[in-house]
């Protein structure tokens, strides 16, 4: 009679293949009940600066289009600022109505802040689809229609290109959960941590989509909600503020990955 157990059989859980744009945060221990009240007005400085460099990220997109259909490559420079603008954009919302995740006042900046309890990560793409380029608005339109229920469609790719972040917009379910995360705070003193995870997960959805139609990866973002501040399959003990890093991947492919 063999000794092996049934569960010696099994197969090891697959390691998450982590996905190129990758949102970190991690959840402040305390919290004032009454800040999130007036976060609208403190988050105005960082709007005024981020419509303008929103405006700048759709244009230098369009230059970037026309390198990678000429070239294979995303320029540099042009990487770099964008991911940026995603990341402020990030840590600004993350800060006010998108999460309100902490009550430490975002930097202003474009690049990494180590130990912010926020950060972004994009990694560079040695080659991208020249051809892929010219069709990831169609391909995206899966996502974004479930995009638009998060965030209230419109209003979500309106923050997105103009930079209001510090707006609930027309409502969405994000803006429902985080309206619900602000009142349990005043009357708790807490933020309830599955909440806060949803949150974060719905986010990290929007962004990768972001991501992707900003031409920055051509791996399809999967139709997965990944909970919590770490992003799956990335370094746990990373730091929450990253930066963009190059892609250890061969030539990057159009295929649609929905694992």
């Amino acid at each position: 009679m063999s000794s092996t157990t049934p569960f010696a059989t099994r197969a090891p859980t697959p390691a998450v293949r982590p996905y190129p744009i990758r949102v970190h945060a991690q959840q402040d221990v305390s919290l004032s009940r009454w800040l999130w009240l007036v976060k609208w007005l403190l988050i105005v400085p960082h709007v005024l600066i981020l419509i303008p460099l929103w405006i700048a990220f759709c244009l230098l997109t369009l230059i970037a289009l026309v390198a990678i259909v000429i070239t294979g490559r995303y320029p540099r420079p042009i990487f770099d600022f964008n991911v940026g603008v995603l990341r402020w954009s990030w840590r600004a919302g993350y800060y006010a109505y998108n999460v309100l995740g902490t009550d430490r006042y975002p930097p202003f900046a474009l690049r990494e802040i180590p130990g912010y309890p926020a950060g972004l990560r994009v990694e560079y793409p040695a080659r991208l689809h020249r051809g892929l380029v010219l069709v990831k608005w169609l391909l995206a339109v899966p996502h974004l229609l479930v995009v638009g229920i998060l965030f209230s469609g419109s209003a979500w790719l309106s923050r997105q290109a103009g930079g209001e972040i510090w707006s609930w917009g027309g409502g969405g379910l994000v803006a429902l959960l985080v309206l619900i995360a602000g009142v349990a705070l005043a009357v708790t003193g807490r933020y309830p941590r599955p909440l806060f995870d949803l949150i974060l997960g719905l986010n990290r959805w929007g962004l990768r989509v972001a991501g992707y139609a900003a031409l920055m990866t051509d791996r399809y973002p999967p139709f997965r909600l990944d909970l919590g501040g770490a992003d799956p399959g990335a370094d746990p003990g990373a730091d929450p503020g990253g930066t963009a890093v190059p892609s250890r991947e061969p030539a990057a492919h159009s295929g649609l990955d929905t694992a």
